[in-house]
């Protein structure tokens, strides 16, 4: 049975379940690009909280790609797995090479998304970080780990869908996770989607750019409001 008509739809039902960080200034949304970007534009609007990415790109072990020893996120992070590094005997300059080469996709990607303007300091921020579900969680996983690293006060983890054995195994990972539906059995976060067609690119381009000019307008208007003070009776 599908339960959002579209990424939209699913990032309005979920904004539904943050009401308790709206219009808090030490809130920001980051989406997992590409899938997460439209579920979080909504999730941000609802909220009246800044929106920006959160690039991260898996590091695969060399000659086990299906093995994660790694992750590198937005900020310059690096965490490797030293169970995955140490059972398979991988040398650092495995690492730095994979490193080397996930890195030239993760800047690439920023490059495009923010057209040059500099990651977010999230430092004592309260995060929330949007994908449009989970399955496995390992990309989930993965920027968890990387964006501890950047310091923020509080991650919480937001998705419209997710398997109920993933939610539960990242609930300790975090401060909080909201998971609007967990159905079982689970089989895939498209299942859940009358239409889940890919989001390119150029999509999280325009999504980022729409974003950016509500939040000058929200706060040109505030701007406003506090120059003319209180309305007389």
């Amino acid at each position: 049975m599908k339960v959002f008509r579209d990424r939209t739809e699913a990032g309005r039902r979920l904004a539904g379940k943050l009401s308790a960080y709206a219009n808090r200034p030490d809130v920001i949304v980051l989406a997992l690009p590409r899938g997460g970007v439209p579920v979080a534009i909504e999730v941000a609007q609802a909220l009246n909280a800044p929106l920006d990415v959160f690039v991260v790109r898996k590091l695969g072990a060399p000659g086990h790609e299906e093995f994660a020893m790694g992750a590198i996120g937005t900020g310059g992070v690096r965490v490797l797995n030293d169970d995955v590094v140490k059972g398979l005997r991988i040398p650092p300059y495995a690492i730095d090479a994979v490193t080397a080469q996930e890195r030239q996709e993760l800047v690439r990607r920023e490059r495009l998304y923010r057209g040059g303007r500099a990651a977010p300091d999230l430092r004592g921020l309260t995060v929330i970080l949007v994908d449009d579900g989970l399955a496995t969680g390992a990309t989930m996983k993965a920027a968890i780990q990387a964006l501890r690293q950047l310091q923020p006060g509080r991650i919480v983890v937001a998705v419209p869908a997710a398997s109920p054995e993933t939610c539960e195994q990242l609930k300790p990972e975090v401060d909080e996770i909201v998971c609007d539906i967990t159905p079982e059995p689970f089989h895939a976060v498209g299942a859940w989607y009358e239409d889940f067609s890919q989001t390119t690119d150029e999509d999280v381009r325009e999504l980022l750019a729409r974003r950016r000019r509500s939040e000058r307008k929200e706060t040109a208007a505030d701007t406003i409001d506090t120059a003319q003070g209180p309305t007389r009776p």
